[in-house]
């Protein structure tokens, strides 16, 4: 996990040192950089989850070089496939590498994983590359001949910033065939062989991968439980203990119930209590790393901020339940769908909407404390599998709550009262999301509201949403919001 930035076409390789020093939260460990050719500079910023040599980028040979900023869960069987190539790492994502060297980059539907890729040779080959669902963030910035792309938008020079766009997931670029997509957020294939619960436990225990601990975020409610649940059997097995991290205001929901699921499981669980002071006076900082103003993402994103801050001192690597309301009707307003068609639609546009909101919140909480975050729940065998069911079958219904098959399928993993509790967002459980709601609405007023509200195009929605836009613009002066910044369609 790191923070990568490159260029193409015209080269200034001191604006590019420039780019990975406003990087350096994400990869605190280690720095490199390599001019390839005279039309291509590779620059990263690393975090060490790999041992120290194998992990060092840019990965290459002197002919054809690689940034990276995430992990190729299935590295093993792609790179055991490469039969003429000559592995120089350990490092995850040197099999990227060589499977464009060798197959193109239409071959990275092969891999599974979360990560984006810039890679360069001395024979002008150039590509970037983001992951299907765009767990990794990436973008980029087109001026003439040249090309820019970096893992946030606060890294290009501010001269640059008026011509950053989000990269899209799913798709890889070369100069010689423009944008090209190379795989889709959900898989158009078959479902893999297995139930719902099989699928998520190989899934997690992919995750696992790593030279450091692993451990998990664990709000107490369904999703993150089972993924504790789960990796806690897998250390168990090895004589280890899982580590299980939760925060939020003095005797909140999500901190009581993770305690309670935590003591069930047996995991060595740390827990921090925060003020709603402290929520408040964390807005500005998590505006900033976030890089949105959707209230609805900036309520969730401040414990969320917290959490990792008090997280990044015991491990270098968590594990979420991100992505599962999305995939198994987790939401109220889903309920509002009568018909499979419609509802099917609606899972997957939010699955591919994720990207700019709910990814980017959890990528940036984390990586501004150089911690990694990992979302087994959006491992493509798992979105495969859990689209394939008939969308019905996933709503509260006859006195069952919603996500009930999820909840079926790990009976016996968890206490029935946890595991059949209702769901409450991150925000909302923790205690935090009342609280920001009605100080920042209250630090504009009505008349401001209207004299800047028509700033942006769609209008800002709220009072609330002008107080976190105002500190968005002045970190991100020159960004055009329209084509950076994902929002929810209420706020």
């Amino acid at each position: 996990m790191c923070g990568i930035a490159a260029q193409y076409g015209s080269i200034d390789a001191d604006a590019g040192q420039r780019m990975l020093e406003r990087l350096v939260h994400r990869g605190p460990d280690d720095e490199g950089s390599v001019s390839v050719g005279p039309d291509a500079w590779l620059g990263h910023r690393r975090l060490s989850i790999v041992d120290v040599e194998g992990g060092r980028q840019p990965l290459g040979d002197h002919d054809l070089w690689l940034v990276g900023n995430g992990e190729v869960y299935n590295h093993e069987a792609v790179g055991g496939q490469l039969v003429h190539a000559s592995f120089e790492t350990s490092s995850d994502n040197e099999v990227a590498l060589h499977l464009v060297d060798h197959h193109g980059p239409d071959s990275l539907d092969q891999l599974n994983g979360m990560f984006a890729f810039v890679l360069a040779g001395r024979d002008g080959r150039f590509l970037a590359a983001r992951d299907p669902v765009g767990i990794k963030p990436l973008y980029w910035a087109r001026r003439g001949e040249s090309v820019r792309f970096a893992s946030e938008m606060s890294a290009f020079d501010q001269d640059w910033q008026r011509f950053v766009e989000v990269f899209p997931p799913g798709h890889y670029w070369t100069p010689q065939r423009g944008l090209v997509q190379f795989a889709a957020a959900v898989p158009p294939d078959a479902p893999p062989a297995g139930n719902t619960r099989d699928v998520l436990i190989r899934s997690v225990e992919r995750q696992m991968m790593g030279d450091v601990p692993v451990g998990v975020f664990l709000s107490g409610g369904l999703d993150s439980s089972i993924v504790a649940a789960i990796a806690q059997r897998y250390l168990e097995e090895r004589g280890e203990q899982l580590k299980t991290f939760a925060v939020g205001l003095c005797d909140s929901a999500d901190l009581l119930a993770a305690r309670a699921v935590a003591e069930y499981l047996g995991t060595e669980h740390h827990e921090s209590v925060y003020t709603a002071e402290e929520a408040v006076a964390a807005v500005p900082d998590v505006v900033r790393a976030i890089e949105s103003f959707d209230p609805s993402l900036v309520r969730s994103a401040v414990p969320n901020y917290m959490l990792a801050r008090f997280t990044a001192q015991h491990v270098k690597v968590v594990l979420t339940g991100e992505g599962a309301d999305e995939l198994y009707a987790g939401y109220e307003y889903l309920c509002e769908f009568d018909d499979e068609e419609s509802l099917q639609a609606e899972l997957v546009r939010s699955i591919e909407g994720l990207h700019n909101l709910n990814l980017q919140r959890c990528d940036r909480v984390t990586m501004a404390f150089g911690l990694e975050a990992r979302v087994p729940f959006l491992d493509h065998e798992v979105i495969a599998h859990a689209l394939s069911l008939p969308p019905s079958s996933k709503l509260a219904s006859n006195g069952k709550p919603e996500k009930w098959m999820l909840r079926e399928a790990f009976e016996g993993w968890l206490p029935h009262e946890f595991l059949w509790r209702g769901k409450s967002q991150f925000g909302d459980g923790s205690g935090a999301a009342s609280v920001l709601q009605h100080v920042m609405e209250d630090s504009v007023s009505q008349d401001e509201f209207e004299r800047e509200k028509d700033a942006l195009d769609p209008p800002v929605r709220t009072r609330e949403e002008l107080a976190y836009y105002r500190i968005f613009r002045e970190h991100l002066a020159h960004v055009r919001p329209e084509a950076t910044v994902g929002r929810f369609a209420t706020a």
